[in-house]
């Protein structure tokens, strides 16, 4: 998607439409990071980011619009009917989560001047750059119409699934954890080069540096779905790090139930994913 076609929307639409957010990000010292996703943005964005900010000094306020399993082509027909489908959970500056049932695109837009707002697909089809295209310019082009001009996109690089996973989507990528890794990094790579994005979060490469460490590949509850504990602060530390361009080594926060072995490997895995995000690095 190419800024030019953006800037041919805006000078079709409305003005007071475009402008749905009169207010911009740029405003004040908070940075605001909305996700339009499933349970993959729940573990990586509702869980230890707000922590981690915090102990950094900086302000941070999370959305997340929810649908468990939701696909790009599911978010865009929620979108264009405006269906209020969507549990919208929301940590403030205060770092307390409110949870809101039957939300729109729309309103979770209006409700705050987004920083960030960002996408991934679903996980089974996470390395499928067509399947991924039919719907991610069009949502695109949904989002930019209710922001502020100086929101700013993210793609959400997700994780390849457990060597010995069930997911019935596993067989996308043989049943291999390789071939997914590698088909999410052609895609994400690709969207990098041609899109309009802030930045794409390695999550997807984070994970895998750390399954190269001793912890090895234990880093999902269920095959898929991040373990609640190191894997979700690995994926939460990524994301750190690119929103505030800070060394996810350097901080001090750890979760409770994180060994310091544990935070050592998750912390330099997510260093070495920012520094390389499309190519696994070994973690000792």
């Amino acid at each position: 998607m190419k800024k030019l076609s953006i800037y041919l929307l805006f000078l079709l639409l409305p003005f007071q439409f475009v402008l749905a957010q009169e207010t911009s990000p740029k405003d004040d010292d908070i940075i605001k990071v909305l996700a339009i996703g499933n349970s993959f943005s729940e573990d990586a964005l509702e869980n230890y980011l707000y922590e981690l900010s915090t102990a950094a000094g900086k302000k941070i306020v999370i959305g997340n619009l929810y649908i468990g399993g939701a696909p790009l082509e599911l978010h865009l027909k929620n979108a264009h009917n405006n269906l209020k489908a969507y549990s919208y959970r929301k940590i403030n500056l205060d770092g307390v989560k409110k949870t809101t049932e039957q939300v729109s695109i729309e309103d979770a837009l209006a409700d705050d001047n987004w920083d960030y707002v960002s996408l991934q697909q679903a996980s089974p089809l996470s390395g499928k750059y067509n399947v991924i295209m039919q719907s991610l310019g069009d949502l695109w082009t949904y989002v930019f119409a209710h922001v502020h001009p100086d929101t700013r996109l993210v793609y959400h690089q997700t994780w390849a699934y457990q060597e010995d996973s069930k997911h019935e989507g596993f067989t996308n990528y043989d049943n291999s954890q390789k071939n997914m890794y590698d088909s999410i990094m052609s895609v994400t790579s690709r969207l990098e080069k041609t899109g309009d994005y802030a930045f794409i979060v390695p999550d997807g490469t984070t994970i895998q540096n750390a399954r190269t460490s001793s912890l090895g590949d234990t880093f999902t509850r269920d095959g898929y779905h991040l373990n609640l504990d190191y894997g979700r602060f690995a994926a939460a530390l990524t994301w750190y790090a690119k929103l505030f361009d800070l060394d996810p080594t350097k901080t001090d926060y750890r979760p409770d139930k994180v060994t310091e072995n544990q935070a050592k490997i998750v912390k330099e895995a997510a260093k070495k994913a920012v520094r390389k995000p499309y190519k696994v690095s070994k973690v000792r």
